[in-house]
């Protein structure tokens, strides 16, 4: 089985010497497949993650439901402001989403509504390092771990505990396994991961029409921008007081406590403005199905 706590998982970490090592030791002992058949198939993942980003920048056409697309293009072609490192990472977390909205294939990272973070964080940190293949794998199993902790103590459902369960935890995903990648220790990882899930707790999901596309798309931007927020806090030696597991025990609460209106019915949050109605109803008109209804005064 997975690791159900961060500490059992950097305790093992350093006997195997990485998060990703430990990771694939642990997968190895329960699926009985070899080191190089597991590499073999977090490869073809990686595969998929780098599709998905290039589709999303080639493929400027809006969406079916007209929500989303040309926003990946837009952002790589722009300025950058804090550098181009940055700006194309947000390009590349952006571009996956629109994929996805496109029906596209993607890699669920670790749901499809925040399948852009890790692949944008991870693959522009392997730029920047010069990084192998094989050591962007390793990261992936890293990133994989983590979520798998998340999972087992608080959850990865937007429908059960908001955004904060699935683009905040993408961002801890990644921000653990790239700070991993820049050669941080274990305990630095999780200092990343919880610096970065501390920074979205409350997340609310509240997608337009009930489609994982606004403002879905654009999370998985300012997921990025938090981990790597994340990333440099922990690695200038930032050490966040609350241990991660206590962090991801604290967002489960968080996200057992939002009404539904804001776990991913659609019927609260930017989904209830005016504007978003609108939006749902011409998004929801295509397929010839009702937008979500909505109870009350959206003016109120």
């Amino acid at each position: 089985m997975a690791y159900a706590t961060y500490a059992g998982l950097a305790e093992a970490a350093r006997t195997h010497g990485s998060l990703g090592a430990a990771a694939l030791a642990r997968e190895v002992e329960d699926s009985g497949l070899s080191p190089d058949a597991l590499n073999a198939r977090m490869g073809r993942e990686l595969d998929v993650m780098e599709s998905a980003i290039a589709a999303g920048l080639a493929d400027t056409e809006r969406s079916r439901s007209g929500l989303t697309g040309g926003d990946a293009a837009r952002v790589m072609a722009g300025p950058s402001v804090l550098g181009p490192g940055f700006r194309d990472a947000l390009a590349a977390a952006i571009a996956v989403g629109e994929t996805n909205a496109r029906m596209g294939r993607i890699v669920a990272a670790p749901t499809a509504g925040a399948s852009g973070v890790v692949p944008a964080v991870l693959l522009a940190i392997g730029r920047l390092r010069g990084s192998s293949r094989a050591d962007i794998i390793s990261a992936l199993f890293a990133a994989g771990a983590v979520g798998a902790v998340i999972a087992a103590r608080a959850t990865l459902s937007g429908a059960a505990g908001g955004c904060q369960a699935e683009i905040g935890a993408a961002s801890a995903m990644s921000a653990a396994a790239a700070a991993e990648m820049m050669g941080a220790d274990p305990e630095t990882c999780g200092h990343a991961a919880a610096l970065a899930l501390q920074g979205q707790m409350g997340l609310v999901c509240d997608p337009v029409g009930g489609l994982v596309e606004l403002p879905c798309v654009m999370r998985n931007a300012t997921g990025t921008a938090a981990a790597f927020a994340a990333i440099e806090m922990a690695l200038a030696g930032v050490r966040f007081p609350i241990p991660l597991d206590e962090v991801i025990v604290a967002m489960g609460q968080v996200g057992r406590s939002l009404p539904p209106s804001l776990r991913e019915t659609a019927l609260g949050g930017l989904a209830a403005t005016p504007t978003g109605r609108s939006l749902g109803r011409q998004a929801c008109a295509p397929c010839g199905s009702p937008a979500p209804e909505q109870d009350g005064d959206p003016d109120a």
